[in-house]
């Protein structure tokens, strides 16, 4: 329950950027088939994980800390993936024509 007088989040039609900022965006994925109650323990256990110090609240800095490391996750994650895109002959180096095939092949 909502303390008296306590702001309410609406979420706009943009939520979803709120959902990824604070799962990732596989996470945030993997949220939208849970049902109610699963998605109230599963976020009860990532919000024992953002209180870093355990003292029961989160303050700005821990949730500022967490985004950052869920973001830093995503870009990782990302990147791996991309990168076997563009490394077109698997020698874990993309060379200047490998980047040019991969992002603009269609049109060369």
């Amino acid at each position: 329950e909502r303390p008296l007088g306590a702001a309410q989040h609406e979420d706009r039609p943009g939520f979803q950027y709120d959902h990824e900022a604070f799962l990732g965006k596989e996470e945030a994925r993997s949220f939208d088939q849970l049902s109610p109650e699963e998605s109230r323990e599963r976020l009860g256990k990532i919000v024992d994980r953002i209180d870093d110090n355990k003292d029961g609240y989160i303050t700005t800095e821990e949730l500022k800390t967490w985004i950052k490391r869920v973001q830093k996750r995503y870009i990782y994650e990302n990147v791996a993936k991309v990168w076997k895109d563009y490394d077109l002959n698997k020698d874990d180096k993309i060379a200047w024509e490998e980047y040019k095939q991969a992002t603009y092949g269609y049109y060369l």
